[in-house]
């Protein structure tokens, strides 16, 4: 999934960091494995720890050689790297320290007498009554969910027979339509390996004895992170409910079209819709935010680009949306560009648009979300005939000081303590100023991963600093949004959700205020949202875990709000 988990909306949270220390910061669920020597007997101890959606741990014990199995553990805790496990059943306690890997803890049980016993990832021997039979059949589609730390993706595999085997394909729903297919998987009993060589990954996994489901764990980049599976029969088990999406036929006309943009060799590919009746109309260019965008800007299970064209059209707009150069149907290298070559596709979209007649020359505008709230003013900067503005979460400030305060939010939301809030968000800090000074890669990379350490794996590291050292890092982190917010004097709306965690609103609005009235610009409207989030969707908390889990993809106050705007102009 590296290729797969790229930026997320407007700057990444450097999922890696947060996985690997924010949690205690290392994941704990799953299977464990210990022996404990007492009296020249060796009992073998399985551990299976599972957490809760709200990320409460539980677990329970099997006792293989004693036959025992589903010793329930009255309570786990985990402080930091140190576990504690209190198993009344049997006047036991366990205490652990959890490697910073997360594969192994040492430890020691209890039981009026203390002793060793250390755990690994992964079962202890199970009598062969226990295993799976080779008989049992896996061959058909598998769902479950990975809690990367930030938010909750899930996943499907689709398991074959084919006449050379077992194959297999995963895809990772929330993130892209995509197929990846297994490059091995085997079986042996009720073990099942396969691997996933693009995405530097492997699935290890247990079936249980009616195949129905499997437990294990996906490691990707050195990581191990739990990944439980059950088989489904009906494909709406793997669908999520999107009330919003418009479904077809659309009262408006919906035309695909091709432009070109500035760079050579660089061909844009989009969706144009045109309401019902005779124009000219109102039109719009909607720019999405960082990452690999398509024109719905989809993620996580989200079209919030079809939404609100779909919204806008309806009220009487034209509007253009586009895949992001190197995405979609879209030609050119998305991963070499910066905003500001996104800015130059922008400008292309808005040269086409005006050549259309549907679209009134003198009612077209811009709207932005995330890093597409900072195209937008670079590009109307420079344009004098765009005719208005909107920020949906458009950022104020340099990246560089959104990265740390997003980082900061968001362990804050996600219960880290606040010692450990300071000590990430001062590495944090400390990366990004190691970058911006030193322009040499290899020199960045000796110095992240002198500093990380053995905290987190070198894979894992080795990806963390390629995505701080890549050109659109290194080119958000110093640019100031407020540079062209000064030039910009069309009407300019500006929103964010109070629960924005990415482009924080009490960070970002003040500077765009303060900006447009250094600038002279007395036609703007600011508002803050109480309850939405960075995608305008109506939250509980704001953090990225809740954007899938939320099946309101635009909040209709939002929706309004925009589009009466838009027509006022």
């Amino acid at each position: 999934m590296s290729k797969v988990l790229a930026r997320f909306s407007l700057l990444t949270l450097l999922l890696s960091l947060l996985v690997s220390s924010s949690r205690a910061q290392t994941p704990i669920t799953g299977d464990w494995k210990g022996t404990l020597s007492a009296g020249g007997n060796e009992l073998h101890l399985i551990f299976h720890i599972s957490a809760d959606k709200d990320g409460k741990f539980s677990a329970t014990i099997d006792s293989v050689d004693q036959g025992a199995n589903g010793i329930p553990v009255s309570s786990v805790s985990l402080n930091g790297s140190k576990l504690n496990m209190t198993i009344d059943a049997v006047h036991g306690t366990y205490e652990g320290t959890v490697s910073a890997d997360g594969a192994s803890i040492v430890g020691t049980w209890s039981q009026g007498t203390p002793l060793e016993l250390n755990l690994t990832r992964g079962e202890a021997p199970k009598p062969a009554t226990s295993i799976a039979a080779n008989d049992v059949p896996i061959a058909g589609t598998w769902t479950g969910s990975i809690n990367t730390g930030a938010f909750n993706l899930r996943i499907i595999i689709k398991i074959a027979t084919g006449t050379t085997g077992l194959t297999a394909q995963l895809q990772s729903p929330d993130q892209s339509q995509q197929w990846i297919a297994a490059d091995s998987i085997t079986r042996n009993g009720s073990s099942v390996t396969m691997e996933f060589k693009v995405l530097k990954g492997t699935y290890e996994g247990k079936l249980s004895a009616d195949g129905a489901t499997m437990d294990g764990t996906f490691t990707q980049l050195g990581t191990p992170l739990p990944l439980s599976l059950k088989q489904v029969k009906d494909q709406s088990e793997v669908e999520r409910r999107r009330p919003q999406n418009p479904v077809k036929p659309y009262p408006y006309h919906e035309e695909d079209v091709s432009f070109p943009s500035s760079a050579a060799g660089v061909t844009l590919a989009g969706t144009l819709t045109v309401p019902q009746g005779k124009g000219p109309f109102p039109a719009v260019v909607l720019i999405s935010g960082s990452g690999p965008n398509d024109r719905d800007e989809a993620l996580l299970g989200h079209k919030p680009f079809l939404v609100l064209s779909d919204y806008l059209t309806r009220k009487g707009i034209v509007v253009l949306r586009y895949d992001k150069r190197g995405m979609g149907k879209s030609t050119g290298k998305y991963a070499m560009a910066t905003t500001a070559d996104f800015a130059n596709d922008a400008e292309a979209a808005l040269r086409y648009l005006k050549t259309r007649p549907e679209a009134d020359p003198h009612h077209i505008g811009l709207i932005g979300h995330s890093e597409g709230g900072a195209i937008a003013p670079i590009v109307a900067a420079r344009n004098k005939d765009v005719d208005f503005i909107v920020l949906m979460a458009g950022t104020g400030v340099p990246g560089d000081q959104i990265l740390v305060e997003q980082h900061r939010l968001i362990a804050i939301a996600m219960g880290m303590p606040p010692d450990e809030v300071d000590k990430q968000v001062a590495r944090e800090k400390a990366f990004i100023e190691l970058v911006e000074r030193e322009k040499d890669n290899a020199v960045v990379e000796k110095e992240v991963r002198a500093k990380m350490g053995s905290e987190a794996p070198q894979a894992q590291v080795g990806a963390m600093v390629k995505e701080l050292t890549s050109v659109w890092f290194r080119y958000s982190f110093t640019y100031d949004p407020a540079t062209s917010l000064r030039k910009v004097q069309c009407p300019v709306l500006a929103l964010n959700g109070s629960l924005d965690l990415q482009v924080p609103p009490k960070q970002n609005l003040p500077a765009i205020r303060k900006a447009l009235e250094e600038g002279g610009n007395k036609h703007y409207e600011i508002d803050e949202l109480p309850g939405l989030n960075h995608l305008f969707q109506t939250a509980k908390s704001g953090v990225p875990n809740e954007y899938a889990e939320i099946e309101e993809t635009i909040s209709p106050v939002v929706l309004d709000k925009i589009a009466t705007w838009v027509l006022k102009q």
